[in-house]
């Protein structure tokens, strides 16, 4: 077995942990630095939005040895208006002007072609109206609404409301995130960057959900047994299943690093940029909300409920008595014992959840051997 086989399968025994829940004010500390950050950044730079949305025009040229700045320079000159220059990877140019009519258009084609030593019909030139691009943000957004409406009733409905509320908190940290760094990078937003945000609301709440169908199966009768709190069960399912998110993650993210910084930064492809920068930044948030985020919200919002306080404080004094009388305050056999054991075998062990490697020889039950003969006739 693998290093990382063999750590995920004792994590998943709980041999080893790490307390995320315990740590939860750190997580959310980071979490609002980083959301502030992208809130001021949206509001300071705004988002940089594609002519899709305020209209305008978009030349093609054939391979060219024109440099990006001479080129940027040149439609600037032509049309009075800020110009954006991408080089293709056939070495081609896209040049994308806002604010331009089609007379006007026509005009800047022909300023361009002398300019670059073409011919005007070389260059292909596209106009785009506002209305188009509106269209595709009223969608999104109602897409957008719809989408989480359903989420809540589908996690309400399979799990709980508090579930439910935990992740619809971490799919708005996602997102906002992702809007944020679009902002600060500078990156334009076209139809292509609504396509990709749309597409990372699915991955955002894949390890979400599987860390709430983890906690949701160990937590079953819990508050029968006094051995651990509900912030520890939902710490082990974190250790369970943190593995799984990791391999998920990773493996998701590689083929968009791909699209991102080979397609997108060698190839020179701008549709690539808008889609892959996007996903990246989502599936990572995604993956970090969904362990740091999501969980700890739902033992805060749990442990708030009265069974749960009650359950709290009997784990705690008996833990307490159990100190006083001098008894061992080691962590249980395993931190993936069922808690629905009962109060008959919860009263064997008053130890808290496993956070860190567990040490020291298993103590076993002693039995007594009779060495009586077996039943039956003798012969």
């Amino acid at each position: 077995m693998s290093k990382l086989g063999d750590l995920g399968a004792r994590l998943y025994r709980g041999e080893v942990g790490y307390d995320f829940v315990g740590k939860r004010k750190i997580w959310y500390g980071i979490s609002i630095l980083i959301t502030i950050t992208a809130i001021v950044g949206l509001a300071v730079r705004g988002l940089n939005m594609g002519i899709e949305f305020e209209g305008g025009a978009v030349f093609n040229t054939p391979k060219t040895s024109v440099s990006v700045a001479k080129a940027e320079e040149a439609a600037e000159e032509a049309s009075g208006h800020d110009a954006l220059v991408q080089k293709l990877g056939n070495d081609t140019l896209r040049i994308q002007i806002a604010g331009v009519d089609t007379d006007k258009s026509d005009r800047i084609k022909a300023e361009l072609a002398s300019e670059f030593d073409m011919k005007a019909d070389d260059i292909n030139a596209d106009l785009v109206g506002p209305s188009w691009g509106e269209q595709i943000a009223n969608k999104a957004w109602q897409g957008l609404a719809i989408f989480m409406i359903l989420v809540v009733i589908y996690l309400a409905i399979a799990f709980e409301w508090r579930m439910a509320l935990a992740a619809l908190i971490a799919l708005i940290h996602d997102i906002t995130i992702t809007v944020g760094v679009y902002a600060l990078v500078g990156f334009e937003v076209t139809p292509g960057t609504v396509i990709g945000l749309l597409t990372i609301l699915g991955y955002s709440l894949y390890d979400t959900v599987v860390v709430f169908d983890s906690l949701k199966e160990q937590s079953k009768d819990l508050a029968k047994q006094t051995r651990f709190t509900y912030s520890e069960v939902a710490n082990r399912s974190i250790n369970s299943t943190l593995v799984r998110s990791i391999n998920t993650t990773v493996v998701a993210l590689l083929p968009v690093a791909g699209l991102l910084f080979i397609g997108g930064g060698f190839l020179g492809a701008g549709m690539l940029n808008d889609i892959s920068l996007s996903l990246f930044v989502g599936l990572a948030a995604g993956a970090y909300s969904s362990i740091f985020i999501a969980t700890p919200l739902v033992a805060d919002l749990k442990e708030a409920d009265p069974q749960m306080k009650a359950l709290k404080k009997r784990v705690l004094a008996k833990r307490r008595a159990a100190a006083a009388k001098g008894e061992s305050a080691e962590a249980p056999e395993s931190a993936g014992d069922d808690p629905q054991d009962g109060a008959e075998q919860a009263d064997q062990d008053a130890a808290p959840a496993v956070v860190g490697p567990r040490s020291g020889p298993r103590s076993q039950p002693t039995r007594n051997r009779g060495r009586g003969r077996p039943s039956g006739k003798r012969r």
